[in-house]
């Protein structure tokens, strides 16, 4: 897919406004890319096709569900701050690292959106998180059984997941099994269609 096919893509899914908020993110990680690591390099010319369609698809599987969303490893923004930009509920974004959650809170700032973001400055597992939160989310973070592990504390079994796996998907699913069940499915990308999306609820730990 081109840059231009992925951002009329992701046109038809949301507001004048919202395309705006999502070219002036893209500018603003390319600007800060030359200060910190956000991105590989080798992904700035592809911004639209690599990260924010790929982000955005996320929004779309959500199928308009409301309540908080959790972002684990949010690093640049990515899919966090484009979730943010397309939704009214509270984004929680759950960044370990100083200056990238500096970054975070900074791009919230300048976009608009600082009244629907919350940073969370920490791991996941010990983020302040009072209370569960509806939709969690993790791009490129962890394998699946260790990413049910660190979140788990903060989700329901009416928790959506929507983690977006590569084309280790299938794999990564049968791995989790040893350990966990609930509701799986996966789900072609969009901006890779030779990798998916875990999409699960229900999740629970297997006991024994």
């Amino acid at each position: 897919m081109t840059e231009e096919e992925a951002r009329v893509r992701v046109a038809e899914g949301v507001s004048r406004e919202t395309l705006d908020g999502l070219d002036r993110l893209v500018a603003l990680v390319s600007e800060e890319n030359a200060r910190q690591n956000l991105v590989s390099p080798s992904t700035l010319s592809i911004m639209w096709s690599r990260h924010i369609l790929d982000s955005a698809q996320l929004f779309w599987l959500a199928e308009g569900a409301s309540g908080s969303w959790l972002d684990i490893g949010s690093g640049g923004g990515f899919p966090g701050l484009v979730i943010a930009l397309m939704r009214s509920d509270l984004t929680i974004l759950a960044e370990p690292r100083s200056k990238r959650a500096t970054f975070l809170r900074e791009t919230a700032d300048a976009l608009g959106i600082v009244d629907r973001v919350r940073v969370a400055a920490s791991r996941v597992e010990t983020a302040p998180i009072d209370t569960p939160v509806s939709i969690v989310s993790a791009r490129a973070v962890a394998a699946l059984p260790a990413l049910f592990a660190m979140a788990a504390r903060h989700t329901t079994k009416n928790t959506l997941w929507l983690l977006p796996k590569g084309r280790s998907a299938a794999d990564e699913v049968a791995e989790a099994a040893r350990e966990w069940q609930g509701d799986l499915r996966l789900v072609p990308s969009l901006s890779d269609p030779d990798s998916a999306i875990v999409v699960a609820r229900a999740m629970r730990r297997i006991s024994g």
